[in-house]
């Protein structure tokens, strides 16, 4: 006993020694394990199944959303620890899957229900966003992840019903739905939406943003946790009154609403006592002002407000100290801004643009000297650009585009040392460019474009090392151009100038060019257009309208393969530039004003998607081929030598818009397939050989603006077959020199809707617009002025005409035209017009000229006319017209020729005074009148008699000269003859 009481201490000691040294053991063996064999074998196999679901696609759309964009899943592979893996992450005790992380890794394929996937039970994170899983539902097996706390699906292109499934995820945290980025038809239904409400007690995060939730009332939000730190439902096509009372959450820290959908907000009446730091509020209806309330929002650091708030920017916001993010862009405040805006020195971006903001730019913004972004553009600021400005040394970006800004751009610019980006466009800037900006070496994008600078172009322009846009377009800048010495820019734009001398040879060392437009300058010289041949990644190149000769090399086999849009507008071509044959897209192709002979090229027939075709005065000839591309949106062939019918093979679906073939000697019949063409907006086949009846099946075109016929062979009545829509949007109407008779278009005139609205005059003007890409081309139109022909450059949408001259039309003008009140011009001459000039003419106030010369129009000459203040232009000349003409306004300048021919005017401009001679009742002629005919009347009694005379006499003054009447004794050719052969009898039978 004593023995083992002796040894029980020593071998107590060596049992402990012996269990720790177990224990270290196995601590090391479990911890070298844990490091290299943590995952279990079913879920690295659970996750290798999950892989072979999907391919890898590269060209995934929005990835450059990411900011780390690769392929995670490539690194799985079996026999290797899954918690190693990219994107995979452990339970550091267990080993399970407990985060999977694949956002931004190009999966691509459909989203199959049974994935794999739903194995990892232990799962507590899981971000599949920025993948293409086509349009796959959300599977409802995603409430099997029971531990799930963060789930981001967004922008991965699942569609269709949100499951009810995804509201039984209890521990959620964090909800990011969002297919903003991505299109989709993601749907989440009330009673889901409830749901999810009612069982996510412990949610954070709600991002929805894309999610269409038109069912669900706005007010259900209210209900949300109040642990709520972010909600983010912008674009949810929400309707309806959002809750002000949201602001009210006791930790919502960021929120984002707006988007599609008739979505109210009242800012006015908000209480804000939540603790913001981020707020977006966009596309939607905040309430008319911005409370100066906003000025509590003291934690707020950034904030986006554009909802078309009106007034003043209040004062308040000079009170968030903690901003460095404010944008009120696209609103309609319009006050000077408050000068509390320069207390917030932590601001790093300010947009204030597309608002009616005016006066002055204030130069307080100096103070905000850790500003990077400054975007004031679309206002109405005046004035010059402080010079204060310059001290804003951290500026990378400084936009005052489209503003009233004037004088010399401050050399104070200089000093802004980090700017690569410049836009000082469409103001009206003066002098030369006077700052030295030589240490812009980081700037990238310069816009000087759209304003007064003149002078010539600094030599520190061309030698700029990282430029890639530089538009100094619609200026007057003058001189040449100096050599290039960088060959970084991508966007060369000097058009609109008066540039002279050559194009300099260093263009060709710009191998990066994409863009480049040079025209409306006065270059001149001879251009090989091999100069060009080395710019391999052009897709625009506009020289038209300098005094340019370019030749193509009989030698030079070049292409330039990416060439989309060309326009060699006046360059002395005479023929066709080869290198454009082989160019891959190309989309428009302007030659117009050239010498170019010969047919059209086969060749064109092969660019698939060319959309725009003016081959505009040139000396083309022969046929018009069958074989152009059915994607032409203009085809403008006018002023050329074109022979034979127009092409009958206008197919269904025809996406024409501009269809100009005047000035050529086309014939036969319109084609009625035109009507295949329902995007038609212009159509102009004037001076042709054209015959056929009136094409009154035009009428079911819904967008014809614009219908020339003139000088051709059309024949016969213009009759309506329709009754409310036809040629509704009709501005432009020209029939004239044809053999149209009949009454006016009374029907026609009755539909002419886009004539009767004005309203377009109080707005700033607008050109009838090609497709969008296309913005650098307008529509031609020939139009006759003061009896000449013009052809305008640009058709405004304010502009309309109606031309119906050299026709055989008779009977009244109707009162209706007195409708037609933004008419800008109006030519009813040389027709068989009768009755009087219709007071209705009066209501005209936006016509410009007026000729109803050469009709048979009688009675006076309305004194309603005199309020027709922008009338340039009035003929009235040989028509029996009578009385005093109209004094005062324009009818004060014009002269004898706008009434000669109406032998019953009298007054001002004409010799023949008024005074004395009086004026007699409507019914009859002037006294001058009655002494012009008298001896006639006279002769014509003493021949047949006085009572036949006195008769003959009272018709005469009662109903005005009739035709046979005035043949018979002027001399001239009767138009009723059987009228005249009868009076001629009748005569002979009584002497």
């Amino acid at each position: 006993m004593r023995i083992f009481t002796k040894l029980s201490a020593p071998l107590c000691l060596l049992f402990v020694f012996l269990c720790l040294k177990t224990a270290f053991s196995s601590s090391i063996h479990a911890s070298s394990f844990s490091t290299t064999h943590r995952c279990s074998h079913e879920e690295a196999l659970a996750l290798l199944q999950f892989k072979t679901s999907f391919s890898i696609n590269y060209t995934v759309p929005y990835s450059y959303y990411c900011v780390e964009s690769y392929s995670k899943i490539e690194s799985w592979k079996g026999g290797i620890d899954c918690c190693s893996w990219d994107g995979v992450s452990c339970d550091n005790v267990t080993g399970h899957v407990i985060a999977l992380n694949l956002s931004c890794s190009f999966l691509y394929g459909t989203f199959p229900s049974n994935s794999t996937l739903f194995s990892l039970r232990n799962l507590q994170s899981l971000n599949l966003a920025l993948n293409d899983f086509r349009h796959s539902k959300i599977p409802s097996e995603i409430s099997q992840f029971t531990r799930l706390k963060h789930l981001d699906i967004s922008d991965s292109r699942f569609s269709g019903h949100v499951p009810e499934e995804i509201a039984h995820l209890p521990k959620l945290l964090s909800l990011n739905l969002s297919n903003y980025q991505i299109s989709s038809d993601l749907i989440l239904e009330t009673t889901t939406f409830k749901n999810l409400v009612h069982n996510l007690s412990e949610v954070r995060e709600l991002v929805l943003n894309g999610v269409n939730m038109t069912s669900v009332n706005p007010r259900f939000f209210m209900n949300l946790s109040s642990s709520l730190t972010t909600l983010r439902l912008f674009d949810c096509q929400l309707r309806g009154n959002f809750p002000n009372s949201i602001f009210r959450f006791p930790n919502l820290k960021r929120f984002s609403l707006g988007g599609k959908g008739n979505l109210t907000i009242d800012l006015a009446s908000s209480n804000w006592s939540s603790p913001l730091q981020r707020l977006y509020l966009a596309d939607m209806d905040c309430g008319r002002r911005l409370p100066e309330s906003i000025g509590d929002l003291k934690s707020l650091q950034y904030m986006s407000l554009g909802c078309n708030l009106e007034g003043s920017i209040p004062a308040s916001i000079g009170n968030l100290s903690q901003l460095t993010y404010l944008s009120f862009a696209q609103n309609n405040f319009n006050r000077q801004i408050p000068t509390s805006l320069s207390n917030l020195t932590q601001l790093t971006s300010l947009y204030l643009y597309s608002n009616n903001l005016s006066g002055q730019i204030p130069s307080s913004l100096a103070n905000l000297t850790q500003l990077t972004f400054l975007s004031l553009s679309l206002n109405q600021f005046s004035g010059p650009i402080p010079a204060s400005i310059g001290n804003l040394r951290q500026l990378t970006s400084l936009e005052l585009s489209s503003n009233s800004l004037s004088r010399q751009i401050p050399a104070s610019l200089a000093n802004l040392t980090q700017l690569s980006d410049l836009d000082l466009s469409n103001n009206q800037f003066s002098g030369p460019i006077s700052f030295h900006a030589i240490r812009f070496s980081k700037l990238t994008y310069l816009d000087l474009s759209y304003n007064l600078l003149n002078g010539m172009l600094p030599p520190w322009i061309f030698t700029l090392p990282l430029l890639e846009q530089l538009c100094l377009s619609h200026n007057q800048f003058q001189g040449q151009i100096n050599q290039f010495q960088q060959n970084s820019l991508i966007r060369l734009d000097l058009s609109n100038n008066k540039l002279q001398g050559s194009i300099p040879n260093s263009i060709v060392n710009l191998v990066n060019l994409s863009y480049l437009d040079l025209s409306s300058n006065h270059f001149s010289d001879l251009v090989e257009a091999d100069m060009f041949s080395a710019l391999q990644y052009l897709e625009i190149i506009f020289l038209s309208d300098n005094n340019l000769s370019l030749r193509m090399n009989v030698n030079a086999n070049f292409t330039l393969p990416i060439l989309a849009d060309v326009s060699f507008s006046s360059c002395n071509l005479s023929e066709f530039p080869n290198f454009i044959r082989h160019s891959n897209g190309l989309q428009s192709l302007v030659l117009s004003k050239n010498s170019i002979h010969g047919n059209i090229p086969d060749w064109i027939c092969e660019k698939d998607d060319l959309q725009i075709l003016d081959l505009s005065h040139n000396n083309l000839i022969g046929k018009i081929p069958n074989c152009l591309p059915k994607s032409l949106s203009v085809l403008n062939l006018q002023a050329n030598y074109f022979d034979g019918n127009i092409p009958f093979g206008f197919p269904e679906g025809c996406g024409l818009r501009n269809l100009n073939l005047h000035g050529n000697q086309m014939e036969g019949l319109l084609p009625k397939s035109l009507v295949n063409c329902r995007m038609l907006e212009v159509l102009d086949i004037g001076n042709n050989n054209i015959e056929d009846t009136f094409p009154h099946w035009l009428e079911s075109l819904p967008d014809l603006q614009v219908l020339v016929l003139r000088s051709n062979k059309f024949h016969g009545f213009v009759q309506s077959t329709k009754e409310s829509t036809s040629f509704s949007k009709l501005r432009v109407l020209d029939l004239s020199g044809n053999d149209f008779l009949g009454p006016l278009p009374l029907r026609y005139m009755e539909n002419f809707k886009a004539m009767m609205d004005s309203h377009g005059e109080d707005g700033f003007p607008e050109y009838m617009e090609t497709p969008r890409r296309f913005n650098f081309y307008q529509y031609s139109l020939v139009v006759t002025w003061k009896g000449f022909d013009y052809e305008l450059q640009g058709i405004l949408t304010i502009f309309s005409s109606i031309h119906l001259s050299n026709n055989k039309f008779k009977g009244e003008i109707p009162d209706v035209i007195g409708k037609l009140s933004s008419l800008k011009g109006l030519n009813l001459s040389h027709n068989n017009l009768t009755g009087q000039i219709p007071p209705s003419l009066g209501n005209l106030r936006n016509l410009e000229w007026l000729d109803l010369s050469s009709n048979e129009l009688a009675g006076k000459i309305p004194d309603g006319l005199v309020s027709l203040t922008q009338l340039s232009v009035l003929n009235l000349s040989n028509n029996h017209l009578v009385g005093r003409i109209p004094q005062g306004s324009q009818f004060n300048t014009f002269g004898n020729g706008s009434y000669e021919g109406n032998l019953g005017l009298c007054g001002f401009p004409l010799s023949k005074s008024c005074d004395g001679i009086g004026t007699p009742p409507s019914s009859f002629l002037e006294k001058d009148e009655f002494w012009r005919l008298g001896w006639r009347v006279v002769v014509l009694g003493y021949g047949c008699g006085v009572v036949f005379g006195l008769l003959m006499g009272y018709l005469v003054f009662r109903t005005g000269k009739p035709k046979w009447f005035v043949s018979l004794f002027d001399g001239r050719p009767s138009q009723s003859g059987r009228k005249m052969r009868k009076a001629k009898r009748l005569v002979q039978r009584r002497r």
